[in-house]
């Protein structure tokens, strides 16, 4: 499943739950949508919907309990909690791909973080916020060019370096200075 069709997919649900004859969707949707907004990391959008679900869906859907149990604990960053909340649910057929996905995109987001906040961080610590076991954790930090101690059980991440873009054009400053001097004066 793309980003794109994630995108629309949600955008598809949010119809579907706004137009619901009732007023309120089915559990289906409710449970779609929540996992969506875990992928998207929009936690706060989660946490709106949990607050809209009624309370009778909530309490005949255990599954939709579960996959708010994952965004309570993205919520608090309990990464640990978050792995073991994923991979401890036999998720229905209606989610399975999407909290798989989420699963990788918290990963991938736990790398990023890793490697831009530490310089240093013990195995422990990255096994914990990427969920993997040690030997596949070790593995992966090797293919990511970090710097591994076999030793001392430490971690050196190395920051991604992002190439910039071309700078701004002196014509280009000159006009959005312009533009701007000229927004002050009105």
């Amino acid at each position: 499943m793309t980003v794109n069709n994630i995108d629309k997919l949600a955008e598809e649900l949010e119809r579907q739950e706004l137009e619901a004859p009732t007023g309120i969707a089915s559990p289906q949707v409710y449970s779609q949508l929540l996992a969506i907004y875990l992928y998207q990391n929009d936690l706060p959008n989660a946490k709106f919907l949990w607050k809209r679900v009624p309370a009778s869906i909530k309490a005949s859907t255990p599954e939709l309990a579960q996959i708010w149990a994952v965004g309570q604990h993205l919520w608090k960053s309990d990464f640990s909690l978050v792995y073991k909340t994923l991979n401890s649910v036999n998720w229905s057929e209606s989610v399975a791909e999407i909290m798989s996905n989420v699963q990788v995109v918290v990963r991938q987001r736990a790398v990023e973080l890793i490697s831009k906040a530490y310089s240093s961080i013990t195995l422990e610590n990255v096994q914990e916020m990427t969920g993997l076991l040690p030997d596949v954790c070790v593995q992966a930090c090797i293919e990511k060019g970090w710097g591994v101690d076999a030793d001392t059980k430490m971690v050196y991440p190395v920051r991604e370096v992002k190439e910039m873009g071309a700078p701004p054009s002196s014509e280009d400053q000159l006009y959005k200075l312009t533009d701007f001097v000229s927004f002050l004066e009105n």
